[in-house]
């Protein structure tokens, strides 16, 4: 199906309102898994003309996705990666993993940027960061489609490692999401170190509900999070 290339209007803009010379793209992947970390990535390009082909990382054929990450590595200004574990997903909810993994990849750039286009319509990284979000931006801007290629790949690749020793869990082509292959693996096998133990999935198997682990605010209250998938998607 064809799209529309991403441009770089959002970067003219906050250039032109802000006074912003540094902006990075920021994207994340792995949001909604029942397993692996969220991944974010934060990549700057400048003005430059993209490779052709980039768009969000959704729309790639794997192939595609592998052979444009290669070229945008070399392509971009500079990229970095940041992580939240699953223990740190449990214990934090997922709106402060994204934060604390977005913190982390802006934070291991070379050079402070002084803006970062956010993907989606939520503000998950706040001040003192200059935030502008645009909904679907891994289509629409350049430097945020950069990202989420490089994010999906780097998560993609940890994933089918961290599936070596845990082969019935099919991670290699699930990367750690609901499938029927890891519904099945889970409810023989139970969960794995990588797995997120206070996802809803956990409900639905009886025989590995005591390893569910609750997290509440300071009110006492149980927070929601976000993203997840219950066992019945």
């Amino acid at each position: 199906m064809p799209y529309e290339p991403p441009t770089h209007t959002v970067e003219r803009s906050l250039r032109a309102t802000t006074g912003a010379k540094i902006i990075a793209g920021v994207d994340e992947v792995g949001r909604g898994a029942w397993a692996g970390p969220v991944t974010v990535c934060a990549a700057v390009t400048g003005l430059r003309r993209p490779p052709e082909g980039l768009t969000d990382s959704k729309l790639l054929t794997v192939r595609r996705r592998d052979a444009l990450n290669l070229q945008l590595r070399e392509w971009v200004t500079s990229f970095a990666l940041g992580h939240a574990s699953p223990e740190e997903i449990d214990e934090r909810g997922m709106t402060a993993a994204l934060r604390l993994a977005a913190v982390r990849a802006l934070e291991a750039l070379p050079v402070r940027p002084d803006a970062v286009i956010l993907d989606g319509k939520h503000d998950y990284l706040g001040a003192p960061w200059k935030v502008r979000t645009v909904i679907k931006g891994d289509q629409s801007c350049v430097a945020v489609a950069a990202a989420s290629v490089i994010a999906k790949v780097q998560r993609d690749k940890m994933m089918a490692e961290l599936g070596v020793d845990h082969a019935d869990f099919g991670f290699a082509d699930n990367a750690g999401y609901p499938s029927p292959v890891h519904k099945a693996a889970l409810e023989e096998r139970g969960p794995t170190p990588y797995h997120r133990l206070s996802w809803a999935y956990l409900d639905a198997l009886p025989q590995w509900r005591h390893l569910k682990k609750a997290r509440s605010w300071a009110d006492g209250s149980a927070p929601e999070i976000e993203g997840q998938l219950g066992f019945d998607f």
